[in-house]
């Protein structure tokens, strides 16, 4: 028997009195995590960066993406962004001390995200490779709603910050104080809840640009 059969297996069983029987249940969550390898999918790429990007730029996430070597490059990335859409140099800045931080001449920045804003430029804590997703921890530098507001949600990401899977991000903050609330956030706002047509912009921005920082660990320069 494989190890994924032998997995499948523990869940028929687990199930049938995992009422009844709370520590049988930990037993079969723990087998689960035996051979993680057997029950993960395969990534898009073997580098972490670019099977990241190959699933955010999948029809279903949304996406776009690009790279760009160090963070003081991304103005001029947004500025491209907005150029080649015909978009105003006016963009929602979220008050993280490394956006902050950055030359932002010739653009007009706005403290906070409108209700009706167009743009809004952020900084995800953590991508996953795995799904495509981005993810915001709420604090001071991470208002909430600005992963909802802006009709175009540019966002960017460090190459070492971008994990292979979920559970990655679950180990990588173990122990830690979580935080109010966590955004895990997966392409372009959208819905097929009409006749199963695929509508973005729905809930949440309809444009979702992703601009990745600098390399991975151990990718070839």
């Amino acid at each position: 028997m494989s190890a994924r059969d032998s997995i499948l297996d523990a869940v028929r069983t687990g199930l049938g009195h995992i009422r009844t029987d709370p520590a049988a249940a930990r037993r079969e969550a723990d087998a689960l995590l035996q051979d993680l390898d057997a029950i993960r999918p395969p990534l898009l790429a073997e580098d972490l960066v670019d099977a990241f990007v190959a699933r955010l730029v999948t029809p279903k996430v949304a996406a776009t993406a690009e790279r760009i070597a160090d963070a003081a490059a991304l103005p001029a990335a947004v500025a491209r962004y907005l150029e080649a859409r015909g978009l105003p140099a006016v963009v929602a800045l979220q008050p993280a001390a490394v956006l902050q931080a950055l030359d932002w001449s010739g653009f007009e920045l706005h403290d906070r995200v409108a209700p009706d804003e167009t743009i809004a430029v952020g900084a995800a804590r953590w991508g996953i490779a795995e799904t495509g997703s981005l993810v915001f921890h709420s604090d001071a530098e991470t208002p909430i709603l600005a992963n909802f507001l802006p009709l175009h949600h540019l966002v960017m990401v460090r190459a070492d910050a971008i994990l292979a899977y979920l559970d990655d991000y679950a180990a990588a903050t173990a122990g830690q104080r979580p935080p109010r609330n966590v955004n895990i956030i997966t392409g372009a706002s959208g819905t097929t809840d009409i006749e199963g047509s695929l509508v973005l912009g729905a809930h949440g921005p309809r444009y979702l640009h992703v601009v990745i920082v600098g390399r991975h660990p151990g990718e070839a320069a």
